[in-house]
């Protein structure tokens, strides 16, 4: 089974930017994006060569326990099937899909993962989060990660924060209380 294994962070400055290795304009649109976190994610990158191209992604949540963690798996854990497509399929798909939403990505060069970083446009800036995404045989240390002092509130599991999620609901339309809520820092 196809799996992502993934832990999210709101960040805060400027200090991630000396990590960036590579960096894409990303637009993706939600074909299908279901209550229960079924998705149908069409994505187009164009930037560094290395990493433009098309997919076509379906991600379901996985519903299972870690018994060795004792922790719920739903939210850091997820099923995920990525599929390579022509660029005009994307680009055809893209018109048809119903939310979409657009971001700047950056791969950083840090430890304990494959480390990401989206600055979101549009109707959901100024939100900036890292994600570093996991290898299943490295779970238990990507659980005990200390991410870098830039990663604010961890936002793995908030699901009105994902993607899918924010191509519905951008941040534009939540309540003003809401996103001071999300951007204040924590209190000591």
């Amino acid at each position: 089974m196809a799996l992502e294994i993934e832990r999210r962070f709101l960040v805060q400055g400027l200090d991630w930017r000396r990590h960036i290795r590579w960096q894409a304009q990303l637009q993706q649109g939600y074909l299908v994006a279901t209550a229960d976190g079924f998705t149908v994610r069409v994505r187009r990158a164009t930037g560094d060569e290395a990493v433009a191209g098309a997919w076509l992604t379906l991600k379901a949540r996985l519903e299972q326990r870690l018994e060795a963690l004792g922790h719920l798996a739903e939210g850091l854990i997820r099923q995920e099937f990525e599929y390579a497509i022509p660029e005009a399929d994307a680009a055809a798909l893209l018109v048809l899909a119903p939310q979409r939403l657009s971001k700047v990505r950056y791969g950083l060069d840090l430890p304990g993962g494959e480390w990401v970083l989206d600055v979101f446009e549009g109707a959901n800036a100024p939100l900036v989060v890292a994600e570093v995404e996991l290898e299943p045989q490295s779970l238990e240390q990507g659980l005990a990660l200390e991410p870098p002092y830039w990663c604010g509130p961890e936002l793995t599991g908030r699901h009105e924060l994902s993607n899918a999620s924010l191509a519905r609901r951008p941040l534009a339309l939540w309540p003003e209380a809401e996103r001071q809520a999300l951007f204040q820092p924590a209190a000591a």
